[in-house]
């Protein structure tokens, strides 16, 4: 539990759960009106485990701190509810929203995911409020504040219960047409709180489904898009490869990065193991005939897989890749495989693997006759690969 400052000079509590990778964008977590419990909790840790700083504030603490309640004790909730001032509330939750965007583990992009009560605020807060994204599940009387959504400026998604008695079919129309050109799930054969977990309205498919839609847009929105991930990762290459600079490169990178050459173990871990790599082994040790040709290219959420031919003439040495071996002066050519992390908008780490065998073969320090292994044909293939495989015995 942290403590947020409100706006008026209070303070409150909040439940943060922080992604296992260290940094990633924020998500305000809006409570049910059952308080900051069980289930709420679980969804905080939910989102961390998928890469968010995940931050759900207490929203009743005007009325009493630490409400925790579960579906057995709805009476008292209701009457929380009652009594609860939502455009303070409105407000906290804008205040859990500037926590998480300046917490050290945040890189900057913020949205609300908001459930049953939670889900009307994150409605509310996307209009009143800057944030990135915002997502209501099952949101109750949304309806009463459609005049609002001139405001909004963020992309918003709703999960429209059918079967929900605090929303008829006349107002799920309502909401529909009034936010035309927003997203709108509706899941026809549930009722409210169906993604709930364990509550008395919980659909499984309905909850799996709803959940891997709110995980894709909040992706989408909140996180470096793919462009954005190619564009850095073309920065860093270019800083090793054409402008050869260190600090450049290092720049690229965060604070903790590594670079692991697979199969030689060179790299480093950190900036300043980073520094001494890049400045004394990599980038001067790298023959002036280099040159990267790609095969192809994956792009996930935050992560890219090049796969390219690496040539280049052994005229230098190349501790980096060949350490302890004099230049023979022979060319090589080799696929060669990087698997690039991102976190936020910087490099995290790089896997970098190639076919050592191969290299060592175009060098003449291995003989493919007696060895199951290949030369240049490995990257031949790679590049054409209708070409013919190896003959078995």
């Amino acid at each position: 539990m942290v403590s947020v400052r409100s706006f008026d000079g209070g303070d409150f509590s909040a439940y943060l759960a922080l992604p296992a990778g260290g940094r990633g964008p924020g998500v305000v977590v809006l409570q049910e009106i059952f308080g900051v419990n069980r289930n709420m909790r679980a969804v905080c840790d939910w989102l961390a485990a998928r890469g968010f700083v995940a931050l759900c504030p207490d929203l009743f603490w005007r009325l009493e701190p630490g409400v925790e309640l579960d579906e057995s004790e709805r009476d008292r909730a209701l009457g929380f509810l009652g009594k609860l001032d939502q455009a303070k509330a409105v407000d906290d939750a804008a205040a859990a929203l500037a926590f998480v965007r300046s917490h050290p583990a945040c890189t900057g992009r913020v949205g609300a995911v908001g459930y049953c009560l939670g889900g009307r605020l994150a409605y509310l807060l996307a209009v009143r409020h800057k944030l990135e994204a915002a997502v209501g599940y099952y949101g109750v009387m949304i309806e009463k504040s459609l005049d609002e959504a001139k405001n909004l400026a963020c992309p918003l998604m709703l999960h429209i219960a059918g079967l929900d008695p605090y929303g008829s079919p006349a107002v799920q129309a309502q909401i529909q047409v009034a936010l035309a050109d927003q997203t709108i799930h509706v899941y026809p054969n549930s009722d409210h709180a169906f993604a709930r977990k364990g509550g008395m309205h919980y659909d499984p498919a309905a909850a799996e489904l709803a959940d891997l839609r709110t995980i894709e847009f909040l992706v989408r929105h909140l996180m470096i898009q793919p462009h954005s991930l190619e564009a850095i990762w073309a920065k860093h290459v270019e800083h090793e490869f054409a402008t050869r600079s260190t600090e450049e490169t290092l720049a690229t990178m965060v604070e903790d990065a590594y670079v692991n050459h697979i199969p030689v173990l060179t790299g480093g871990v950190g900036k300043a193991q980073l520094r001494e790599f890049y400045s004394k082994h990599f980038i001067p040790l790298m023959p002036p005939d280099t040159s990267l040709t790609p095969i192809s290219r994956t792009i996930g959420d935050d992560q890219i897989v090049d796969e390219m031919i690496f040539r280049f003439t052994h005229t230098i040495r190349m501790d980096w890749m060949l350490p302890g071996v004099e230049p023979t002066g022979k060319p090589v050519e080799v696929p060669l495989v990087a698997i690039v992390k991102l976190r936020g908008d910087k490099l995290a780490h790089e896997h970098i693997y190639w076919d050592q065998a191969s290299v060592l073969v175009q060098l003449g320090m291995l003989d493919p006759a007696q060895l199951p292994v290949a030369g240049i044909e490995s990257s031949r293939k790679a590049q054409d690969p209708k070409l013919p495989a190896r003959k078995l015995p």
